[in-house]
């Protein structure tokens, strides 16, 4: 997988190079881009029960699958321009959760970490 994060990494670089766009890319207007389009996401199941969001990833897969890409692409291109190795800081991150909710206290809560 790293290899594909690489390889995607680097269609996403020249996409952008090709238009010029890294003056636009600033880490603000790209944590901005990311806001949005996480958004755009949380759009797609607004005011939806649980058996709505169901029918809806059916009904809607694709439009849903392009929210998750844009999220990813920006996310990909925001860490790359930072310097931020996306797998380590994940591994990072994943071992902070463990610490902070071990199985023991956490397994089938739904509570903040500073509550269990």
């Amino acid at each position: 997988m790293p290899d594909r994060i690489e390889e995607i990494t680097a269609k996403i670089r020249e996409f952008r190079d090709e238009r010029d766009w890294m003056q636009f890319h600033n880490p603000k207007d790209l944590a901005t881009a990311l806001s949005i389009e996480a958004s755009e996401l949380v759009e797609q199941f607004l005011w939806k029960s649980p058996e709505e969001c169901k029918q809806r990833i059916v009904e809607k897969r694709e439009a849903i699958e392009d929210e998750v890409a844009d999220i990813a692409v920006y996310l990909f291109e925001f860490a790359d321009n930072l310097g931020i190795d996306l797998i380590d800081a994940m591994e990072r991150k994943m071992a902070k959760n463990a610490a902070k909710y071990p199985v023991d206290k956490a397994k089938g809560s739904n509570v903040k970490y500073d509550e269990l």
